[in-house]
């Protein structure tokens, strides 16, 4: 019973941070708001650079953004449709940059383009500041795998050879190796859910609203 159990959970418990995936997130909705922001400088609307911005998108978010231009072109009202964009990101540093589009959208005024390009550098310095923060992180999570590959290797290979786990064979041995291993597989949790960080608040959108 512990060997399927340690067989169907170590790999979650070992499995590579996502961080990676929400940096790639992040450095996409810098780039993409710096883009909308230079398109702003020439002179067009939001919904016109909106729908100019389509073109040159990072491909993270790129789904997204081809979602909020459809809306556009499908006649939805530029707050709605700015709003679901918000959802459909699910992310506070993309509220930030939906709530600067809303105002602007509001007031249209001549100032939008140098507050995306002031929160399109505040971005990408936190892209930067998490790069390194989970290169700091990989190391530890890097050698726990190591060590516990290791270790299953070590307990593997005497028990298929020889006698070494015959002690564990009876009722009470099980009970043994079932404490300590559950105690390993804590020690490892522990370690993976200290490598996660937790996202700030939302405060638009309907998880905000919840």
């Amino acid at each position: 019973m512990v060997l399927p159990a340690a067989v169907l959970g170590l790999p979650a418990i070992l499995m590579v941070s996502d961080e990676s995936k929400v940096i790639a997130r992040l450095e996409g909705i810098a780039e993409w708001t710096r883009n909308l922001a230079g398109v702003m400088t020439a002179g067009q609307g939001i919904e016109q650079a909106i729908q100019a911005s389509l073109r040159s998108t990072p491909e993270p978010i790129r789904g997204e953004v081809g979602r909020l231009v459809a809306r556009l072109r499908a006649r939805w009202s530029t707050d709605a449709a700015l709003r679901a964009f918000a959802d459909d990101l699910a992310d506070p540093t993309g509220d930030m940059v939906c709530a600067a589009l809303l105002l602007g959208a509001t007031r249209r005024g001549d100032g939008l383009a140098r507050v995306l390009t002031g929160l399109s550098e505040s971005v990408a310095e936190d892209v930067k500041a998490r790069r390194q923060i989970e290169a700091d992180r990989a190391k530890p999570r890097s050698t726990a795998r190591t060590v516990t590959l290791l270790s299953l290797g070590a307990l593997a290979f005497p028990a298929f050879t020889g006698t070494f786990l015959a002690p564990y064979g009876s009722a009470l041995g099980q009970v043994i190796l079932s404490v300590m291993l559950a105690g390993y597989a804590a020690c490892l949790v522990w370690l993976r859910r200290l490598s996660i960080i937790a996202p700030p608040p939302r405060f638009l959108g309907r998880e905000a609203r919840s």
